[in-house]
């Protein structure tokens, strides 16, 4: 955490206390206000810390919006990189770049052909490492690092699937709306939806054929 997470967040905590005052916030820094309403903002400020206190281009912000507990609104912003992608429920995700780019998951059907990303090895345990293993030696290519940035490649069509653990709900809350609205799926490593009591793992594909072959393998 340092001292950008924490305003960060502050300041947009104060805009929706304003605006929208009977909605609840989760936030990475100060915890749950109100999470029992309706509407509930998830926020991770600086997603990527070690990537921000190191200089490297990949931090981004997170904010999501749950109803009843199902999320409706994604927003994945790069200030570095000055690339925002924006997910609507029912709705095809947006994406803004000075370089452009359209925001649509490509076809994979099949894991030796998948271009696999993942945060960091250091996510997984002794439960969870074998299984990510077994999903690694099948896929075509895996890359490390990135962050939330690995989820909006995959809403552009450059990843296919994404494969974390340990995640939060405002790791993940901002990313669901983002990737179906591109195409895609994210789910949990079993396939099940992203909710509030989830179990920490999150699979993201751009293709849903290819969602039964990888969580079969996470599964163990």
């Amino acid at each position: 955490m340092t001292e950008a997470d924490k305003a960060a967040e502050r300041t947009i905590r104060a805009l929706i206390a304003q605006r929208h005052p009977d909605h609840g916030v989760i936030g990475e820094e100060y915890g749950e206000t109100n999470a029992g309403a309706d509407w509930v903002w998830v926020l991770d400020p600086i997603d990527g810390t070690r990537a921000f206190v190191t200089g490297r281009p990949l931090f981004g912000t997170l904010i999501g919006l749950l109803h009843k507990g199902v999320p409706v609104l994604g927003l994945i912003d790069q200030p570095a990189t000055r690339e925002r992608w924006t997910g609507i429920s029912g709705q095809a995700t947006e994406f803004r770049s000075d370089f452009g780019g359209t925001p649509r998951c490509r076809p994979c059907a099949t894991l030796a052909e998948a271009e696999l990303s993942c945060t960091s090895p250091d996510m997984f345990d002794a439960a969870t490492a074998p299984r990510f293993a077994a999903a690694k030696a099948a896929a075509r290519r895996t890359t490390w690092g990135g962050d939330c940035y690995a989820y909006g490649l995959l809403a552009l069509g450059l990843v296919d699937a994404v494969v974390d653990a340990t995640m939060k709900p405002w790791d993940w809350a901002a990313l669901v709306p983002v990737i179906e609205g591109a195409g895609g799926r994210c789910t949990d490593w079993a396939g099940r939806p992203l909710r509030l009591d989830s179990d920490g793992t999150v699979l993201a594909v751009g293709d849903a054929a290819l969602l039964p072959e990888i969580s079969r393998l996470l599964a163990g």
